[in-house]
């Protein structure tokens, strides 16, 4: 058993590596099975073929996705919007972060129009919008949040949260950014945390001040 997940193990990090360097389109079953040094009957056996190996890495990632979400939303979703929100922008940060290689092929492939993707759209990222939507009516019935449309926020928060891990080398070769080091971890969530006060908390007005002119009689 140890065995059969230490062969998976080389077969999953190959695939990455490959999909990422050269597309799922190009990359062979035989380059895949020669960088994991295995039998390219192996990836059939395991996998049943490229691309269930791809629906693997993409069905594991958003399992660990949806899952980072529900834990936030479960610990804090029902008694703190500001808080829950947050939490889940931390925990999806951290959880892109440390599986950054998968991330950014994911991110490519769900840009694609296949049945398999419509599946996961369905089954991973409907749940996304059910708790990202929830909390944000949430917060709003509470007045913790100022009235926004919800799609919209979705829209914009998601695009913050993942085009770091979708377009690494921007960042590395444009801003001189190096999205896989723990500052940058750490300061990129400072500046959502930031964001979501300027788009979410309620702006009060400052107390206008009055003057009284006094005049001599």
């Amino acid at each position: 058993m140890v065995a059969q997940a230490k062969t998976k193990e080389r077969i999953i990090d190959a695939a990455v590596s490959l999909f990422n360097a050269k597309g799922f389109d190009g990359t062979s079953v035989r380059e895949i099975a020669t960088k994991a040094k295995v039998n390219v009957a192996n990836i059939s056996y395991y996998f049943e073929g490229k691309e269930g190996l791809l629906e693997t890495l993409v069905t594991t990632y958003f399992e660990g996705y949806i899952a980072e979400l529900e834990n936030e939303f479960e610990l804090r979703g029902y008694k703190d919007a500001k808080e829950c929100l947050q939490g889940m922008v931390s925990a999806v940060l951290n959880y892109q972060h440390e599986n950054r290689t998968i991330a950014r092929l994911v991110y490519r492939e769900i840009s694609l129009d296949t049945t398999f993707i419509r599946e996961v759209m369905t089954t991973y990222l409907t749940k996304e919008k059910y708790y990202l939507k929830t909390v944000l009516e949430k917060g709003m019935e509470d007045r913790e949040f100022r009235k926004v449309n919800p799609s919209f926020i979705i829209i914009q928060l998601k695009a913050l949260l993942s085009m770091p891990y979708l377009h690494p080398q921007y960042l590395t070769e444009v801003l001189y950014i190096m999205p896989q080091e723990t500052y940058f971890l750490e300061q990129y969530n400072g500046e959502l945390t930031a964001w979501i006060r300027t788009m979410l908390y309620e702006q009060r007005e400052p107390k206008k001040q009055v003057y009284v002119r006094l005049t001599r009689k």
